[in-house]
């Protein structure tokens, strides 16, 4: 008996139709998928993570390379389709925990970023709802002393170590598109 979603894969070529999909359907418009596409146009794609449930693509998170501090990363975006999000009820008898697809992608990408300094683990920022990025091990306190064109108290970090780094971040031009 099944207990929840596949485990997460990197996304393959011919599923960018269905990602995109997905996209405009846990955003409500084009502007993520326009992002995306940029970001892969532009080269600054790092990685495409998806996980699969009921021969569908039920979450998805993209990694980018950040302009500034080199090396770093940003989570941005992670979609989930809307009958899985906000912890959606899992199928009788089976774990709740099995069913939260984007708390499991977002701490699986983040739990990446604890690897101990010296083994080449980038820093990954997001901008998203701390309520939720928090649970899955990014931090706002972390992130205190960044400038970002965004909303501080958005802005999250996982990264090696404890320290709470001084830096400018500078996104993608994509970014600046949507």
């Amino acid at each position: 008996m099944p207990i929840g979603p596949d485990s997460s894969r990197d996304m393959r070529p011919d599923e960018v139709t269905e990602v995109d999909a997905l996209l405009r359907v846990a955003f409500g418009g084009e502007a993520e998928v326009a992002l995306v596409h940029a970001l892969r146009r532009n080269g600054d794609m790092v990685s495409e993570t998806v996980v699969y449930w009921q021969g569908r693509i039920a979450g998805y998170a993209a990694l980018s390379r950040m302009v500034a501090p080199a090396g770093w990363l940003c989570l941005a975006p992670v979609a989930v389709w809307p009958a899985f999000q906000r912890g959606a009820s899992a199928p009788q008898g089976q774990p709740k925990g099995a069913w939260q697809i984007g708390r499991r992608l977002v701490s699986e990408l983040a739990l990446a970023a604890e690897i101990p300094k010296g083994t080449e683990v980038p820093a990954i920022v997001v901008l998203g709802q701390p309520g939720f990025y928090e649970t899955c091990g990014f931090s706002r306190a972390r992130a205190a002393r960044l400038t970002t064109p965004y909303p501080l108290e958005y802005t999250m970090l996982a990264a090696p170590g404890e320290d709470v780094p001084e830096a400018e971040l500078i996104y993608p031009a994509a970014f600046a598109e949507v």
